[in-house]
């Protein structure tokens, strides 16, 4: 059992647990992490590991890993064609901005990670000589994707969870992170939670944890926009671990691409290759009209690219031109924002013809599509019917969330999908503030372009490292209770003077509700698909202000307790932090990029028929061989920009097996690779 006891506080008596380690989240990197965290300290001789490490969560089966996916969403492997470790970290950071010693670990380790999963029961699927089959994905150059469907993710939560029980690891449920405490050298020491069925009781429900290590894998910054394809309440716990002084980097970096509104999933893979039809209503869902057409100059163009984005699902600049599949991305955004339409996929129609387009017909299609579609057997006369006979289970994942394929459309729109960036980490996936450990996407592994389902990979692979190491190199006791408390006591102040403050509002606080909707909406108009440094500079100032008011005001919320005002507290500096990051990058010149497209009254138009409203400026290459990085002073409110180099992967090097032998069995290989490349070289300026 975990020892506990009570910290006085201003008459207030709030639990305090003091243990090893505490893991956040219950997604697939966090159960992971907590599951190889119990075993390595089985293996070094620790009693009873069950009292030495814990599990914090919103929620067990909340989160993006168990609500989320994709058509195919990937985990990826190492492919069926001769690869190396080498080779996967090639691809990793082919995109630029990314660590090379960290994405030579992934792609070291990544065939571990899938078959441990394999072993627990994820179905990933494998031949009659049980060899397991790939495909390729959006920026892989070998066949390393594999999927158990559309619900892999969960798959993945679900075995993982069953393992979790097996161990007897204390769960704390309901329970969200408020903040890190850190000690006088800057070392993460402990974390203060609240217990949220406990908000409205006299000491508001607030925990302390007194640990050695922290582990936060509490996801992607999905409630940071207004239009998103995670599950809604995923914020990730950026306030906190920016407050506790470690550096983001690459926040300039998310993903967007084409997802239904409600419920919200992502339309990649076979949703995209069965070639649906697409048309839009205005607000009302009168007058309907095939929007697309009018773009292209042919059927067999529009169909193709279609079919293309289902494994170029993300939108990518350098797929604009020349009819490039990421047209569709534009096309749909300019229907929705720039003409205020609403936007659908119909898989019960091919495209229709209109115009000087002729009628669809498969035979006419592209070489690429065609051969694929036929390989698959999948020339039915309708998407629905195709996409039946290739993915089932994609059709059957609808049904379950309330919409029939068979007899309605799809409401879509552009949505922010994934954060590549995140909190800056090292080989072990330790931050610049000790003891504290990032995985999952919250942990910015990945640079401007990564390979569809790597971040699968990433979590799992991250998830174990932090376990290695802190069984092995940081399994020490944590501070005496008397020391902790001292520490913990001005996080405690802190943050019942704000929860004091949302229970007993002044004049001037601010609507928590109406706060998130504002920042929701700027940050898809501001930081989303489409971006502007003129648009950025006027983000920034608005949030500042807001973020002010806030400090000076404080927060209200309707409902009892104050658990929306404490989140919505943190998706203001979450908020100011991307859009820090975004103006730092604009500002030195990046241009349009990965994901997101910069537009400026000197650039080029995507299509000659598009208003000047999108013409964009090309990518500046150079600063793919830079880190912008953001760090935040919880004292003057401020974030610092600076620049890293990213680390070069190893080079390839022989290890003697006696010395690798004898290092392992005293448990050094778990105390090297303690990145010093870390540190800033360049200020920003």
């Amino acid at each position: 059992m975990i020892p506990c006891q009570k910290v006085e506080f201003n008459g207030l008596k709030i639990p305090m647990y003091t243990l090893n380690t505490v893991v956040i989240g219950s997604g697939a990197a966090g159960l992971n992490c907590v599951n190889r965290l119990y075993r390595e300290m089985q293996e070094t001789g620790v009693k009873n590991p069950q009292d030495q490490v814990a599990l914090i969560t919103r929620g067990m089966g909340l989160g993006t890993s168990h609500n989320s996916g994709s058509d195919k969403q990937t985990y990826y492997k190492m492919g069926q064609e001769l690869d190396k470790a080498e080779d996967f970290a090639k691809t990793l950071t082919a995109g630029g901005c990314t660590n090379g010693d960290v994405a030579f670990i992934e792609g070291a380790n990544s065939l571990r990670g899938f078959f441990r999963l394999a072993d627990l029961g994820v179905p990933f699927p494998h031949n009659e000589k049980g060899g397991f089959v790939g495909y390729k994905t959006d920026h892989d150059p070998r066949q390393r994707g594999t999927s158990a469907g559309p619900w892999t993710s969960r798959f993945m939560v679900r075995k993982l969870t069953a393992e979790f029980k097996l161990y007897g690891i204390t769960c704390f449920n309901h329970f969200h992170l408020l903040s890190i405490i850190t000690d006088s050298k800057g070392e993460a020491c402990g974390a203060l939670c609240v217990d949220m069925a406990k908000q409205k009781d006299k000491n508001h429900g607030l925990v302390l944890f007194n640990v050695r290590n922290i582990v936060n894998g509490t996801g992607g910054p999905g409630d940071l926009y207004e239009i998103s394809v995670y599950p809604k309440g995923q914020m990730g716990s950026y306030a906190a671990v920016l407050e506790a002084g470690a550096r983001a980097h690459n926040l300039t970096e998310s993903q967007f691409g084409l997802a239904s509104l409600n419920p919200r999933w992502n339309l990649s893979g076979t949703y995209q290759q069965v070639i649906p039809r697409y048309f839009s209503t205005d607000q009302k869902g009168g007058d309907v009209q095939e929007f697309l057409t009018p773009w292209f100059e042919d059927m067999p163009t529009l169909a193709t690219d279609i079919f293309l984005k289902g494994y170029q699902w993300p939108f990518d600049h350098d797929k604009v031109d020349n009819y490039g599949s990421s047209i569709i991305d534009i096309i749909v955004q300019n229907e929705m924002i720039n003409k205020g339409r609403r936007v659908y996929m119909d898989f019960r129609e091919n495209p229709r013809s209109t115009g000087k387009l002729k009628a669809f017909r498969l035979k006419e299609m592209h070489e690429e599509a065609l051969v694929y579609l036929e390989k698959s057997g999948a020339l039915q006369a309708t998407p629905i019917e195709r996409l039946a006979h290739m993915n089932q289970p994609s059709i059957d994942l609808y049904k379950e969330m309330g919409v029939d394929l068979w007899k309605e459309p799809l409401e879509i729109g552009i949505c922010s999908q994934h954060c590549n960036g995140g909190v800056a980490v090292d080989a072990w996936w330790e931050t610049t503030v000790p003891h504290l450990f990032v995985i999952g996407e919250l942990a910015g592994t990945h640079g401007v372009k990564r390979p569809g389902g790597s971040a699968l990979n990433a979590g799992q692979v991250g998830s174990m490292r932090a376990a290695q190491r802190i069984a092995h190199a940081y399994a020490q006791e944590p501070l005496a209770a008397s020391k902790f408390e001292k520490l913990a006591t001005a996080q405690l102040k802190r943050f019942t003077k704000v929860i004091d403050g949302v229970k007993t509002p002044g004049a001037k606080a601010l609507d928590a509700a109406q706060l998130k909707k504002t920042i929701q909406h700027r940050m898809s108009e501001y930081g989303g698909m489409v971006r502007s440094l003129e648009g950025v500079r006027k983000a920034i100032a608005d949030a500042r202000a807001e973020f002010e008011a806030l400090n000076k005001g404080g927060l209200k919320q309707k409902a009892a307790g104050y658990m929306l005002a404490a989140e919505v507290r943190e998706l203001v500096i979450a908020q100011l932090a991307f859009l820090e990051a975004i103006h730092g990058i604009l500002e030195r010149g990046g241009g349009s990029r990965g994901s997101h497209l910069v537009t400026d009254p000197k650039g080029k138009k995507p299509h000659a028929a598009l208003g000047d409203e999108w013409r964009f400026i090309p990518e500046n290459m150079e600063l793919r061989n830079e880190i912008l990085g953001i760090t935040y002073d919880v004292k003057t409110t401020q974030f610092k920009r600076s620049i890293t180099l990213p680390n070069p992967a190893p080079a390839a090097n022989e290890c003697w097996f006696e010395n690798t032998w004898a290092e392992y069995r005293k448990a050094e290989v778990f105390r090297k690779e303690k990145s010093d490349k870390m540190t800033p070289y360049e200020i920003y300026k």
